[in-house]
């Protein structure tokens, strides 16, 4: 036997035929994406086209206008604290609304299926009709964007947050259990504390992602910065918008920091690296 014939009975084929079911999935999955990629609207003369307007507006940009800036950072401000409150009110309902929706920990099955059922209601909903929501329900300002990053939040962390609990060694739970404990000592002796790197890191992102998620809601009248960049564009101030866009940066960089502290301090056990 020669060594090529060998060598091509010991190693394996490194392309191997798909059968016929995932060969007409993969052309429906080719021909959809064709199809769904006409309807995007896709133009490149359009592109081409727009660029130079985009040079206009960027040259607009320069410099930075600062004739606004102390109203600009108390909407910042504002947006910072809208986000902070939100995410915080939701991180704390989310969690009994979690342990209902646990389905180690949860009652009922019939409690488990509802709770489930509110959190994807909940997921489902974008931010903007939340927002949009409260703004028609309670008016124009920050009380309806924080009200639009709770039930945000909310459905966010009560998924996050059950399933780090379903995730845990159930072992202690159970040593727990045959010694007579109550549902309440499990949850806080065995579940809360293999969990809580889970919770912790879902917290953390809530809050980065409501500090984004604050200022898009301003755009609809859920106050804060997004207002003050809605504004801005409107009135062609494009030197103002770029004021905010770098406040914005600055803004969402800091949270972020500030995470990934958190993470390393809390989690690691080790000193960030600033």
């Amino acid at each position: 036997m020669s060594l090529n014939e060998t060598l091509s009975r010991a190693m394996p084929d490194r392309w191997q035929a798909p059968g016929l079911l995932p060969s007409i999935l993969f052309c429906v999955f080719v021909a959809f994406f064709a199809w769904s990629l006409s309807r995007a609207g896709i133009s490149i003369p359009a592109l081409i086209s727009g660029i130079p307007a985009m040079g206009t507006i960027a040259s607009e940009m320069v410099p930075p206008a600062t004739d606004r800036l102390l109203p600009m950072m108390n909407s910042v401000l504002t947006t910072f604290q809208m986000a902070l409150v939100g995410a915080g009110i939701g991180i704390v309902l989310s969690f009994p609304i979690a342990i209902l929706a646990t389905r180690t920990l949860s009652p009922h099955p019939i409690v488990y299926t509802a709770t489930r059922a509110f959190v994807s209601f909940v997921r489902t909903v974008p931010d903007l009709a939340w927002a949009l929501f409260f703004v028609a329900s309670v008016g124009l300002g920050p009380f309806a964007g924080t009200l639009a990053l709770i039930m945000d939040t909310i459905g966010f962390c009560g998924r996050f947050f059950a399933e780090s609990m379903e995730e845990v060694d159930p072992g202690p739970s159970e040593a727990l259990a045959a010694m007579g404990a109550k549902r309440t000592d499990i949850i806080a002796c065995a579940v809360v504390p293999a969990a809580t790197p889970g919770l912790t890191n879902a917290s953390l992102y809530s809050l980065e992602k409501a500090v984004r998620s604050s200022v898009v809601l301003g755009l609809v009248g859920a106050g804060g910065i997004g207002a003050e960049l809605a504004v801005s564009m409107e009135m062609f101030r494009y030197d103002q918008a770029a004021t905010i866009v770098l406040m914005i940066f600055v803004l969402v960089l800091g949270v972020e920091r500030f995470s990934a502290f958190a993470r390393s301090k809390f989690l690691d056990g080790a000193r960030p690296k600033l």
